[in-house]
């Protein structure tokens, strides 16, 4: 580390900004488990408030020792800085505010004159290097995906969000000090930042589970990323400082550069996400939503956000800046950082992963909430159930709405089942021809166009779909067999009342059945779901007492379990 420039020194001393975050956090631990650093733990609150796990660990043991110390100090008060900043050879520059709220005004006076008022504090203190952790997003215009780009992207003309721009403006700020008064600065740009210790992520992504919010993918689930594990990200920003101490020409090329940052192991965004959620006991998201279709929400809630704000509404979630982040490729190329910093990941994807999902035991599903139903289990526990079950109020509602406009078109409408699929098809036929001449984009809305082949049966499902009518006959044909044989009286018992049900409804009218069929398994499972244990337990002394007379009808004794 920085030690091999300063001797050894026990009187070296650095700051680290914001280093109540969750990535400082790592970073202030990883320089304190070195030994060859003491650090000052700078943030805005008045003073710090350990972890339980933090009281006894590295930094608890630091403070009570004296190799690190808290400071408290805002980003725009310059003079703060300057007293901070006094003593530090080093400055670790973490500090930036919640990218999230999409406030311009709070973002430019943290991200652009925080940056100014840092550099002039480092100038002023006669700090060496300055290492300030950037973003990718500073690349990102919000439309274009990115696929393993490296530093050679330009900044956009456009950003997607406020924090983007001025992350942005405060990243050329500490580059175009490089040099001044001898200061070394560089920028790291680390990508989808996760481990132990987030707040944002993990919590979020749980709480949206528990609110049955996680069952969707925005877009076509196929968009690639780049996550850091923490851990990662805290070595990426020893490396450059180590890198600017070293001197000579390695500090020469490697001062005054951006760099990417990432665990070097590209994902699909929504596995990622999914092996999150499995991790902790919950389902993996399986509902595709066209990006297209989610923004106009997206824009409609941020604008009742921007009214109602003053009013305390909270920070949305669906925003278009996050839409367009969950659908787009974000991967970066990490070969400048390997080759001019020396990074390499310590703590790889999968490691980091388990380690994340380990971390959080308090956010696991209990055990209730992790058992597929017997009602579940029955409509096969896919979108069916989700319908039928009002687990996905939304999809059950829309659902609902359509065969209540089905119903009205061929019930009560007057039309003939022909000439009402005629005109259905003829609506679907020019909804398909309007949607084919649609430009790719409206108003800088992607419109994604339907594939040729999106109606077409593949030679896969065709042989799934042979296999399954094969399966259903051959199990029908074994069902004859059986009842054939005279012996097996609950397969009687069940055939004889599926026919008898059968009889029912075919004496009935179509327009009967829809009415009483549609209000009955709406009901009839979510019925079955909240009172399950009762049912079987009537089902089974039912089926009990029939057992029985069926023995003492046919003299035979009845077989003790």
């Amino acid at each position: 580390m920085a030690a091999e420039a300063g001797g050894g020194e026990t009187e070296r001393w650095c700051v680290v900004t914001g280093g109540r975050g969750f990535a400082a956090r790592h970073l202030v631990e990883m320089l304190l488990r070195s030994q060859q650093w003491r650090v000052k733990i700078m943030d805005l609150g008045p003073s710090i408030k350990l972890e339980p796990q933090e009281e006894e660990g590295t930094i608890g043991q630091s403070l009570a020792s004296g190799d690190a110390v808290y400071v408290s100090a805002d980003l725009r008060n310059k003079a703060q800085l300057i007293k901070a900043f006094e003593g530090a050879e080093a400055i670790f520059h973490m500090a930036a505010p919640d990218s999230s709220i999409n406030n311009y005004q709070l973002h430019y006076s943290v991200n652009v004159e925080g940056m100014k008022n840092v550099i002039d504090a480092c100038i002023e203190c006669d700090v060496k290097r300055l290492i300030c952790t950037s973003s990718p997003s500073v690349v990102f215009d919000g439309v274009h995906g990115l696929f393993n780009v490296d530093e050679s992207m330009p900044y956009p003309e456009k950003f997607n969000d406020a924090y983007s721009e001025t992350k942005s403006e405060g990243e050329k700020l500490a580059l175009k000090a490089n040099g001044k008064n001898g200061l070394l600065t560089c920028c790291i740009r680390p990508s989808s930042i996760f481990g132990p210790g987030d707040r944002l992520l993990v919590p979020s992504l749980i709480a949206a589970a528990k609110a049955g919010k996680s069952k969707f993918i925005i877009g076509d689930g196929n968009n690639e990323y780049d996550f850091t594990y923490v851990e990662n990200v805290a070595y990426a920003h020893v490396c450059a400082e180590r890198t600017l101490a070293s001197g000579g020409l390695s500090a020469e090329k490697a001062a005054g550069q951006a760099y990417f940052i990432t665990n070097m192991e590209p994902i699909k965004f929504w596995e990622f996400m999914s092996r999150i959620l499995e991790g902790l006991g919950y389902e993996r998201p399986r509902m595709k939503i066209p990006a297209s279709v989610i923004m106009p929400i997206a824009h409609l809630v941020e604008r009742t956000y921007k009214m109602l704000a003053q009013y305390g509404m909270r920070v949305p979630q669906l925003t278009p800046s996050r839409v367009r982040l969950l659908s787009c490729n974000r991967t970066f190329n990490c070969s400048k950082a390997k080759s001019l910093l020396g990074y390499e990941p310590v703590v790889s994807l999968e490691n980091g992963l388990k380690r994340t999902v380990e971390s959080y035991p308090q956010l696991r599903a209990e055990e209730k909430t992790r058992m597929i139903s017997k009602a579940s289990a029955y409509l096969g526990n896919g979108n069916i159930a989700n319908a039928l079950l009002w687990k996905d109020k939304k999809q059950t509602l829309t659902i609902l709405l359509l065969l209540a406009t089905i119903y009205y078109y061929f019930f009560t409408s007057g039309f003939t089942f022909i000439k009402a699929t005629a005109k259905l098809l003829s609506v679907v036929a020019l909804f398909l021809f309007i949607h084919g001449m649609l430009p790719e984009k409206i108003f800088s809305y992607k419109i994604e166009k339907i594939s040729p082949t999106y109606f077409h049966l593949s030679e896969e499902k065709s042989q799934c779909l042979a296999y399954s009518v094969t399966s259903s006959w051959n199990s029908a044909i074994g069902i004859v067999r059986s009842l054939c044989r005279g012996k097996d009286w609950p397969l009687f018992l069940k055939v004889f009342f599926m026919l008898l049900a059968l009889s029912f409804f075919a004496s009935m009218s179509f327009q009967s059945i829809f009415k009483l069929a549609i209000p009955f398994l709406f009901i009839v499972f979510i019925v079955y779901e909240k009172w399950e244990d009762e049912i079987d337990g009537v089902v089974h002394n039912i089926w009990s007492r029939t057992m029985k007379l069926k023995a003492n009808v046919t003299k035979k004794p009845i077989k003790q379990h």
